[in-house]
């Protein structure tokens, strides 16, 4: 159980966001703030829990603060309705999705002689909340995170960030993941899980070895997009950062952020914009008709573990689980395909004698399929995706050339931080800020018109 300084620290965050928000430009607070919290409070269940409200961790609580701050300093920078119409529609249903998951779940279900309850209004209002919760990073960085500047700077914190946190994964790759437990009391997971290859898996402050490695994946990818559009001594210190962060992420012994970074690494370093575009949005394609293909028996499993076989049996053996419990799962949530199943763990799976879950969720995407069904599926992967198509649909022709050097890097990295939704639950704060700052600067009209009078020009 977590000790009384981790309910100190996270009581004290939105205190330290104030003062970062006081000290700093609003784009700027907004990174900080976000990353600080999503690396440095205790993870779950360190948690505070209020009436009708959901539970205030490391995520929500530092995701409501943000947001309170900034309607509160910057009311008239803010606005919370994107300007995509498609934007628009996905954002009203993922927020009041949760109405049609609570009317068509109040009935309670039962597996054999257990049986859990129906939703009522208090999980309706919860579960609502929560929504907003969640999409406040998108929201804000939507508005505060817009420009070519802005996705420097958050690149620039996402590198920084990484070589910080890089430091304490380095001490448990050689000491065993102990921090967690030395500052706030308690393991926050299976510690053979943490256990690979003879050696360790870093987890510092997070929730798994597998969300370290992703997030220094990430940073690491940051480090190369700003190797791609900078020029002089940045460049210089992005290569030596990149080249850092890619052995940092080798002794993370995970597999699958391993394969992301090789695979990234000549696409962000050699390939050209628009085909960096396309690719995203090729991967984005993929990812959302992965339900579907799922759903129709069309994914090749069988093919896909015997790969896995080739590298290890361990591995494949894992694939294999994962891809088991997914039908289970899927089969399940296709009972309830419209609004899903809802929350108290109804969307699983209960041994009829013990009431012990028969199934574990590992993939995102068949979670929300799960809990909200199709309509919040389609709510929550739209947005997640939406910025890319727009960027595909905004930046033909020419308008490119005068585009963010960034932005295509950007939304590469986005696309395969949604595709990793598919076999793991990596959605944090830090996508929806990723999210938010893509579709912010892809609702712009400037560099547009900007393209469109050199055009006018050059034919005159």
């Amino acid at each position: 159980m977590p000790n009384s300084f981790a309910f100190l620290v996270l009581a004290l965050s939105p205190l330290i966001c104030l003062v970062i928000f006081r000290s700093m430009p609003p784009g700027r607070a907004l990174i900080v703030s976000l990353l600080g919290a999503y690396l440095f409070l205790p993870p779950q269940p360190t948690a505070f829990d209020p009436p009708l409200l959901p539970p205030l961790n490391k995520e929500s609580l530092p995701n409501l603060t943000v947001l309170i701050l900034c309607l509160a300093l910057y009311r008239d920078r803010i606005q919370l309705l994107p300007d995509s119409r498609v934007a628009r529609v996905f954002l009203v249903l993922f927020v009041i999705s949760p109405l049609g998951t609570t009317i068509t779940n109040l009935e309670p279900v039962f597996f054999g002689r257990i049986g859990l309850p129906g939703m009522g209004i208090k999980d309706m209002v919860s579960t609502m909340f929560r929504q907003m919760s969640i999409i406040a990073p998108f929201l804000l960085a939507r508005s505060l995170l817009k420009t070519s500047k802005d996705q420097r700077d958050l690149l620039i914190a996402f590198v920084a960030a990484g070589l910080i946190y890089s430091i304490p994964m380095l001490l448990e790759v050689r000491l065993s993941p102990q921090i967690n437990i030395w500052v706030y009391g308690f393991f926050q997971h299976s510690f053979e899980q943490m256990i690979r290859e003879g050696g360790f898996r870093p987890i510092v402050f997070l929730y798994h070895g597998l969300w370290a490695a992703f997030f220094i994946m990430g940073t690491m990818v940051s480090a190369v997009i700003l190797l791609r559009g900078e020029t002089g001594r940045t460049k210089t210190y992005a290569m030596v950062a990149a080249a850092y962060l890619f052995g940092v992420l080798v002794l993370c012994k995970s597999l699958a952020s391993l394969m992301y970074a090789i695979l990234l690494l000549p696409l962000l370093l050699f390939l050209p914009r628009r085909m960096q575009l396309l690719t995203a949005m090729c991967l984005a394609i993929l990812t959302l008709s992965y339900p579907m293909l799922k759903s129709a028996n069309l994914v090749p499993e069988r093919q896909l573990l015997e790969q896995a076989e080739k590298i290890s049996e361990d591995r494949a053996g894992s694939l294999r689980y994962r891809l088991e419990n997914e039908n289970v799962l899927l089969e399940r949530a296709l009972d309830k395909p419209l609004f899903g199943w809802g929350s108290w763990g109804r969307n699983l799976v209960l041994n009829p004698a013990t009431g012990t879950p028969e199934t574990v969720a590992d993939g995102y995407w068949v979670i929300i399929l799960g809990v909200f069904g199709w309509a919040g599926w389609l709510a929550m992967f739209g947005l997640l995706l939406w910025p890319i198509f727009l960027l595909w649909h905004k930046l033909r022709g020419s308008v490119l050339e005068h585009a963010s050097p960034y932005v295509t890097g950007m939304a590469l990295f986005l696309a395969l931080n949604v595709f990793d939704l598919l076999p793991n639950a990596t959605l944090t704060p830090l996508t929806w800020l990723w999210v938010g700052a893509l579709l912010g600067y892809a609702e712009r009209d400037d560099i547009y018109v900007r393209s469109s009078k050199m055009k006018l020009k050059s034919v005159m």
